[in-house]
Formats: structure tokens, sequence, C-alpha cells
């Protein structure tokens, strides 16, 4: 029997975009069915796997999109797109490296959210094309797997950073690119990125519930550990607006995040 280790270690070194949702779908379900051995006998890559395309530019290298024009909101749906397809390597990678140090419902989760994000990026991939466009068609940046590599030694550091503070992020904006998508008179996007907030807040959820559970394991206060680690180990600012309704709901309330805001 392969082992669920084996199959995280397949998703993330796949390279092509349909290759590694495959490869993430079939992950997910074969844990769900009981298929994957609960063993980690395989390491982790250190990068994932990506195709040739997109060019991958620092973040200061990005090209500006344009708020107000059709190829503004393109760029920006490539741009959630690129999130989604780093963010399945993410989670696969957290089962893969991290999953022996937790109970096994840590793996359910987490296979759960890279299933998760491996649909956010198909619907967003074949919206890209029915605009005419393509995932890979332009620039993008590799922040979110540089906050991996910083945390690949630190389960509690990585649950601090990935889903408490970049997809916590992504509760915050998302609200907006909605309407903005509605006064377009976009509802096939819209609808796509609501899906994604109210999956992400799932997903912040877990992140939490099992941060919180190792504090508690280690002896240690949530609020001031998830500060310290977040100063220590994440480049970027905590900064409102915050989308305090929807981190409430999951489980992230102004404790944590308060102290280090920015402006």
């Amino acid at each position: 029997m392969r082992s669920v280790a084996q199959a995280c270690r397949a998703v993330l070194t796949a390279a092509a975009p349909a290759e590694k949702i495959k490869a993430a779908r079939a992950a997910a379900r074969d844990w769900r069915l009981g298929r994957l051995a609960f063993a980690f006998d395989v390491a982790m890559p250190d990068r994932p796997g990506r195709p040739e395309h997109p060019e991958l530019l620092p973040p200061n290298r990005m090209p500006k999109r344009g708020k107000g024009s059709a190829h503004g909101r393109i760029a920006l749906i490539h741009a959630i797109a690129h999130i989604e397809f780093s963010a399945i390597d993410l989670a696969f990678d957290a089962v893969g490296r991290f999953g022996g140090q937790f109970p096994r419902g840590f793996t359910d989760d987490w296979m759960h959210v890279g299933a998760d994000e491996a649909m956010h990026f198909a619907l967003l991939d074949r919206r890209l094309k029915a605009l005419g466009s393509r995932y890979g068609a332009m620039p993008a940046h590799d922040g979110l797997w540089d906050a991996a590599a910083e945390t690949a030694q630190d389960a509690l550091a990585r649950l601090a950073v990935v889903p408490m503070v970049l997809e916590a992020r992504g509760l915050d904006v998302t609200p907006a690119m909605i309407e903005r998508f509605s006064s377009a008179d976009d509802g096939v996007t819209r609808r796509i990125l609501t899906r994604i907030l109210n999956d992400e807040i799932r997903h912040v959820s877990a992140g939490t519930v099992w941060f919180e559970s190792r504090c508690r394991e280690m002896g240690l206060v949530p609020e001031t550990t998830w500060q310290a680690l977040v100063t220590r180990y994440y480049r970027g600012l905590i900064k409102p607006p915050f989308n305090d309704s929807a981190r409430n709901a999951a489980g992230l309330s102004r404790d944590y995040y308060q102290a280090l805001a920015v402006g």
C-alpha cells in the first residue's frame, strides 16, 4: 500500500497544472477511502514542481494590474489562480512534512484543504480560458512557497504563518474582489470567489485549531506564541482592513493579530 507521504510527494513533484490537479485529487480520494497507509517514509522536496510558465518574478518586479479594465480583471483572476496553485503544494507539504507529528485528524483536514485548493485552481483556470487567456500567460511571484521554505523545520511556525496569516489575509481582501466582479457584471467569477471565501474560512479554522492544540500540548499561550512566531518568520506586515467576522468564524480573534497590526 502506498503511504500518505508518497502520495503527497507525488503532488509536490508534479509540475504541469493538469498533473498536479490529478495527483491532488487522487491523493485526497485515496486517503478518504483508506487506500493510503498512515506512514511518513519519504521526504518532501525542497521546492515543488512548477510549469515553464508563468514566469516567476520577485514581488517588487510584478507589473501593476489595471483596476478598471477587462485586462485588469483577467490579471487579477490570474493572480488568484497562481495563489491557489501554490496553495495545493502548501497543503500537501503540510501533510507530508508534519503529519507524523500530529493525530490522523491533521492529515484528514489538510488532505481536504488540498483537494479544495485543487478545485479552486481548476475553476479559475477554466474561467481564464473562457475569457480568452490561460494560466501562465502572465508573470507571477513565489511568495507563498517562500513562506513554506521559511517554516519547513517548524510545524507550529508553519501553522502560524500559512493558514493564520496568509490564508487569513485572503479572508480580508476577497470580499472587495467579489464586489469588483459584481460591479463588472461578472457573475461567474463572483460565484467562484464566493466559494473560495467560504472554503478559506474552514482552512483558517483548521490552522487555528491545530495551532491551539499544539500550544496546549506544549504549555504555551496561543496568542503570544503566534505573535512571536509571526514576528520571527513572516516578512510582511499584518495590516488592516481586517474581515473580523470571517476571522472570528475561523476562530482567529483580534487577540492574535491586533498587537501586530500596522496602520
